[in-house]
């Protein structure tokens, strides 16, 4: 039997000692060698470090935090880092008790972690209790890349002026982004904002953005889908006649087209399943040259793929 992705963690980060240190390396100079755990930190960490970093990544495009189960490579990789970001409110489920455990190894940092939580949803998530997904709300992930530039400086005081520039040009560019889907989403009409999709990550998109945001699975992916779930999502789709529903790039999309059978057989009600190109990034951006490669293309790509698929 294959352990539980908790005790795998366990097993590959857990121990101490492998290379001989009881610390992070020794940092004398530039680049910064940071590790990320998920591509939308370790784009916000590029954005902010610029040429000072030299950035590597535990989970590639596509990959579900939720459910990831490191490898031994990553082990290595912490322990080269310099600097460690992670998500954080147990995005990364028992990987971020790791990281509390290991302070004194890793200089790690959780990117999301000095929120106020009066700003944070509450969803019971991997063992914490906030929804992790801030990104969703433009404003909210600002956060995020002023706790980047601080982190930064912090380790490399002589590039902190950089770090500072950076930080600031990068904030009023996700200004920009934000008041520009604001228009963009505007336009669909009011009885259509009904977003449903594969997981509920879209939490703080509908709070910030004015939709009624509805997931198969709940804020994890790791929680489990019954029939009442889905008998509960079909009766929805069917009563609102919503007209979409959203597939996204990093959880499988098996469970939605067995709802949408549902729809059609009990309310014959036909759902579009917006999917292949168009489907939706949630935890993960996409690999290089795709629409959602940086996080503002993310944000760009699926409210692009809303606003078509929910406008008359």
């Amino acid at each position: 039997m294959i352990p539980h992705r908790c005790v795998l963690a366990c097993l590959v980060l857990g121990s101490v000692g492998c290379n001989g240190r009881d610390g992070p390396p020794a940092f004398d100079g530039p680049p910064v060698r940071v590790t990320c755990t998920t591509t939308i930190v370790a784009d916000a960490v590029q954005r902010v470090g610029g040429d000072r970093v030299r950035v590597d990544t535990l989970m590639g495009p596509g990959v579900d935090p939720h459910k990831y189960i490191p490898f031994p490579s990553d082990r290595r990789k912490l322990d080269d880092a310099h600097l460690v970001f992670y998500s954080g409110l147990h995005l990364e489920g028992k990987m971020a008790d790791l990281f509390e455990k290991n302070k004194d190894r890793w200089r790690a940092h959780a990117v999301a972690g000095g929120i106020d939580p009066a700003k944070l949803l509450n969803a019971d998530a991997d063992g914490g209790e906030h929804d992790p997904h801030v990104w969703f709300d433009v404003q909210l992930w600002k956060y995020a890349v002023e706790a980047v530039r601080d982190g930064l400086a912090g380790l490399d005081p002589p590039g902190a002026d950089t770090y500072r520039a950076n930080a600031a040009a990068y904030l009023k560019e996700l200004d920009a982004l934000d008041a520009d889907i604001r228009k963009q989403l505007a336009t669909v009409p009011a009885d259509r904002r009904v977003l449903v999709t594969s997981h509920d990550a879209f939490g703080y998109f509908g709070r910030a953005y004015g939709f009624e945001v509805v997931g198969l699975q709940g804020v994890s992916t790791a929680s489990e889908v019954g029939t009442a779930r889905r008998a509960e999502l079909a009766k929805l789709l069917g009563d609102k006649r919503v007209p979409a529903v959203f597939t996204e790039t990093s959880v499988p999309d098996d469970g939605l087209k067995a709802v949408l059978d549902d729809v059609r057989k009990s309310y014959g009600h036909e759902v579009k399943l917006v999917g292949g190109d168009d489907a939706l990034y949630s935890d993960a951006l996409g690999g290089p040259g795709s629409p959602g490669a940086t996080y503002p293309g993310m944000v760009r790509h699926n409210v692009g793929v809303i606003v078509a698929a929910l406008s008359r």
